[in-house]
Order: C-alpha cells, then structure tokens, then sequence
C-alpha cells in the first residue's frame, strides 16, 4: 500500500494475443461504486463497522487509506473491511483525495459528525468537467456555510438542520451528491426531502446501509428521498452489492469474442437497460439461479445507445459498448449525454483499426469487423477496459499501457480474462 500512499502507480502493461473467444463462467466482485461511499459512510459513528464484498481494488485501498488519515482504524481481509472511526479529524488531504472523484463523500459524513469539513478538491479519470456545486448546494440546503479555499472545500456549521434541496443538474442527478447529502441528512436535526436524488443501485445499497446503521430514510430507490435525522448512528454489518459495470464489461467481452460467458452473482435487475440493447443486437441472455450467461444469436445488428442516469443505459458502459459495435455490421451511434470528454478512448481503438467517427455528442461507428493488435494507452477506467476488448478481438497483438486504471475499478481483472481462455500477461515496466 505504501506506492498508493507516495501517489505512484505501477505503470505495468497488458499484453493481449486477440482473436481468442471467452468461455467460461467469472465472479462478479462487489461493487466498486457502492463501497466507496459506504466506506466513508463508516464515519458518521464510532461504533465499528463490518463491510463484506468489498472488491481488491487500489481506490479500496486509498479509501481505506483517507479515513486512517481522518484518525479511524482499517484493516482488509480477504473481502471484508472492518472500520472503527472512534476519533475524527476534520481534515481530509490532498495527497490522497487527488486520486478519485469517490473521496469527495467523506464530506458529509464529517460535517456531519464534526459540524465541520475540509476537504481537498478531489481527482479521478479526466472523463470531464464534474463540479461540486451541487455538493455545496446541499451542505448549505442544510444549513452549513461552505466555501472553496486554496483547493479545499471548507464547510461548517453550527448545527445541521434538515431542509428542501433539489439536486439534478446538466447531465441529471447526482450521485456522489445525493450520497453526500443522505450521509449528512442522517444526523441533522428535523425533517430532509430531496428531490431529483440519483437511483443507480449503488445510492440504494448506500441508503440499506445507512437504515441498518439507524438511519431513517424513505422513498429508497426513488427520485425523492425524505430523511428523518436522528441523534446517532450505530455500527453496522453490510455486504455490498455485485458490480453491475463489471458485469457489463465481461458480458461485452464475451460475445465480442464470439465466445459464451456466464457471469456468476451478477444482478439483472441492475442491468437492464445494458441486457435491452445487448439483446436488441442479436446477443441471447439466458437467466438461471442467480447466474446470467451472454452469448451470440444467429446475426448481430447495429444499434443506437444514449448514455442517461440510471435506469437509463450507463455512461460507465459507453466504452466497452462501443469496442462490441466495431463487430457489429451497419452503423451504430453512441450518444454521450452525462460527460462531455469520454470519447478518449476513439483515438486508441483507431490505431487497432476502428472506424469511428465524432459528430457532437456522438459517436458513429462503422462495424469493420477486423481489428489488428497494435500499441495503445489507456486514459481512464472504462476506456482501459475497452480497449482490452478491443484487443481480443484484434488479430495480432495488443499492448495496452497505463493499467493502473484497470487496477483502480476491476478486481483481479487479467487473473478473471485468463480463466475465460484469454491470452493475456501483465508485462511490469
């Protein structure tokens, strides 16, 4: 963990022999999206805090690592992190919350805990302009004083009270911004309604966590929320839900490769509108015990996707969808309607022989069919992913450098591909 902690990241490489189809079936991890927010959730009480299907992933480990500069104890085993924030400090770094947008939701919780916050600006994939006005909009809906000072956010009050917030913005909700004002709504004094909250599965899965802590939110699941705040929270015992952008990731893998993947714990329920045009291209989607297996049907065809919040098809899904339309025949058309900077990824599936093109928010590709290895760099998370499913398909050998992204937001993600068939190496720098 010390690298995570100096900011270096292993700059390894993934060497990838394309033109293998993927069988088997792969464990989907728990969900990296939900455990972020429910690790930082930890701080609202002293009490210890057990979290079950946490994911190995390096942004895991530098959570774990902000709240142990925040004065909490952490220890992982296996797939569970314990936490106890019997002490905390109200100073969140720099250093550390620099390298994931998932930091910012230690926010709430401290303004809550403390009645004062201060928070660095927070990083991540440069996917695109992601404010926090919103997150300041609900702080001060609360009835905190918040200003931006030298990079930090710096929030305080006297005491929370719970108000009215409204908080959809340009691309839709929020859900960094709602999970940050759940977390803090919990311990204000009176009643909280927020209106245009985010419903991805992972606020819902925050929100469980956060009742069985003692919290008392209603409306779970939909766009608004009406949060009664409480004196305290307790220690809570949760397991986090399956990784539903993972799942994704290896089912597109799958029939790119003209292969067959079952894709053992993940949700359909968290999936739909990806199994809608997964089936709408001509991939079959079969449903048992638990289990959900993707494979081709007779013929693919081309199809149109927009990226929306959720139940909407997932803009975390954008990249990896678009590797599997360069193997569709005809045109298929990406719309990028919640970042306007997650094309990154066009330029490197170019170089393996994609015809794609960008219109405006969206992107038209031309099913070649082919794909030839070549040298690539990966600029963000799902980009990374993509790109390795491009480099299955591709004829040849594919390198792709700078996985330390894949490292961030997939679990044991080459270890999974090899046990599908594929033939893939870590190559270190």
């Amino acid at each position: 963990m010390n690298n995570f902690r100096l900011g270096v990241f292993p700059m390894d490489s993934l060497e990838i022999k394309g033109g293998v189809p993927l069988h088997g079936e792969v464990q989907i991890s728990g969900a990296k999206n939900a455990v972020l927010p429910i690790l930082a959730a930890t701080l609202l009480t002293r009490e210890p805090c057990v979290i079950r299907n946490a994911p190995n992933l390096a942004d895991v480990k530098t959570m774990c690592m902000i709240l142990e500069s925040l004065g909490a104890t952490t220890s992982i085993e296996g797939g569970t992190v314990t936490v106890q924030a019997a002490k905390v400090r109200d100073f969140a770094d720099y250093d550390l919350v620099r390298k994931m947008r998932g930091s910012l939701c230690v926010l709430g919780p401290l303004l809550a805990r403390l009645k004062k916050a201060t928070v660095s600006m927070p990083g991540g994939c440069v996917i695109g302009t992601r404010p926090v006005d919103l997150h300041r909009k609900a702080m001060e809906a609360l009835g905190a004083k918040v200003e931006i000072d030298k990079g930090y956010i710096v929030a305080k009050t006297r005491k929370l009270v719970g108000g009215e917030m409204f908080l959809g913005g340009r691309a839709g909700p929020t859900v960094l911004g709602t999970a940050n004002a759940m977390m803090a709504a919990s311990l204000a004094e009176g009643i909280t309604v927020i209106e245009q909250a985010a419903c991805e599965p992972e606020v819902v899965d925050l929100a469980n966590f956060l009742s069985s802590m003692g919290a008392q939110i209603h409306g779970i699941g939909s766009p608004t929320l009406t949060i009664t705040g409480v004196k305290e929270l307790g220690g809570a015992e949760h397991e986090v839900i399956p990784d539903r952008i993972e799942a994704a990731t290896y089912a597109i893998a799958g029939v790119a490769t003209k292969g067959e993947v079952t894709l053992k714990g993940a949700r359909a329920d968290h999936m739909k509108a990806v199994l809608e045009k997964l089936r709408e291209s001509g991939v079959k989607v079969e449903q048992s015990k638990g289990n959900l297996t993707f494979k081709r049907g007779r013929g693919l065809h081309s199809v149109h996707v927009t990226t929306l919040p959720h139940p909407g098809f997932p803009t975390d899904v954008q990249a990896q969808m678009m590797a599997f339309m360069t193997q569709t025949p005809g045109i298929s058309i990406i719309t990028e309607r919640i970042f306007e900077s997650r094309f990154t990824h066009v330029q490197e599936m170019e170089r393996l022989g994609a015809e794609i093109s960008i219109e405006g928010p969206s992107a038209i590709v031309h099913g070649v069919q082919k794909l030839s290895g070549a040298e690539v760099m990966a600029s963000d998370l799902r980009a990374s992913a993509a790109l390795v499913i491009a480099g299955m398909v591709a004829k040849g050998t594919t390198r792709v450098s700078r996985i330390y992204h894949l490292d961030r937001g997939y679990e044991n993600l080459d270890a999974k591909f090899k046990k599908l068939g594929a033939k893939v190496r870590r190559v270190a720098q």
